[in-house]
């Protein structure tokens, strides 16, 4: 069993302002399907334009209120460890693509990561490192795991898979996914990083990481852990702590809730 992240430890703001290595937070939402409408009502007021223009552009419902979640979170999230309001920040692309803060200039500079999928979002922060991602995904869709893997993964996860019993094998290969997801959304590269071109291993001494030669990351560098959102969610975490420790600890917020009550 993996751990759940219900039971992480609790998130002290101050820790992580002071920049120790190791600490990230993870900020979840398990949001019920709330309606479109409750939704869009609560995050309105809270985003700018161009968020308003995507969330427009979204064709189906799920994929809508999936979107105003996000939103939602991650300016909650955010506005606990500044003197800013929810509907303050602004964000913006780096080079790579990565999420940041645009406005307001906040000190000690912030981190953060987002992931979703229907039911689930996370949001994660850290101030000692700026390499962080995160993925969230759905076990409970039907894939063709092995025909997935073997695609997408490196000949060793993809035989780590295969050798598990047909019904162990879906939550391996989610493990295996959402582990690869985490660290390209660390890099900020996407999928211009073929996933067959680093390994991971996951087994009772840890999760680590094996670069292709031709990568230049150091292995001894990065952090990783993956742990249950719900019944229904595997969350991975990818962090480069140049070799310390991961400290994650976790916080269930309900932005609605947040809003509603000023």
């Amino acid at each position: 069993m993996l751990a759940s992240i219900q039971h992480f430890p609790p998130i002290s703001v101050a820790e992580t302002l002071a920049g120790t290595a190791g600490i990230v937070d993870l900020w979840y939402w398990l949001y019920e399907p709330a309606t479109e409408s409750a939704l869009l009502n609560a995050c309105d007021t809270l985003m700018t334009s161009d968020e308003r223009s995507r969330y427009k552009s979204l064709r189906f419902e799920r994929d809508r209120c999936l979107f105003l979640a996000t939103r939602m979170l991650v300016r909650i999230a955010l506005s606990r460890y500044a003197p800013a309001a929810p509907g303050d920040w602004r964000f913006a692309a780096d080079g790579t693509g990565k999420p940041r803060i645009a406005h307001p200039a906040v000190i000690p500079a912030l981190h953060f990561n987002l992931a979703n999928t229907p039911g689930l979002v996370v949001c994660a922060v850290s101030v000692a490192h700026g390499s962080i991602g995160v993925d969230v995904e759905r076990i409970d869709r039907t894939v063709d795991t092995m025909a997935v893997a073997h695609r997408c993964f490196s000949a060793a996860e993809a035989g780590a898979v295969e050798a598990l019993p047909s019904a162990e094998r879906p939550r391996r290969f989610f493990e295996y996914w959402t582990l690869k997801e985490s660290y390209v959304k660390a890099l900020g590269v996407g999928l211009a990083l073929p996933l067959d071109e680093f390994s991971f291993t996951n087994d009772d001494r840890g999760i680590s990481i094996t670069f292709d030669r031709r990568s230049a990351e150091d292995e001894s560098h990065w952090r990783f852990a993956v742990m249950d959102g719900s019944p229904a969610h595997i969350i991975a975490v990818g962090v480069n702590t140049g070799g310390a420790a991961l400290s994650l600890r976790a916080a269930h917020v309900v932005p609605l809730d947040v809003i509603r009550n000023g």
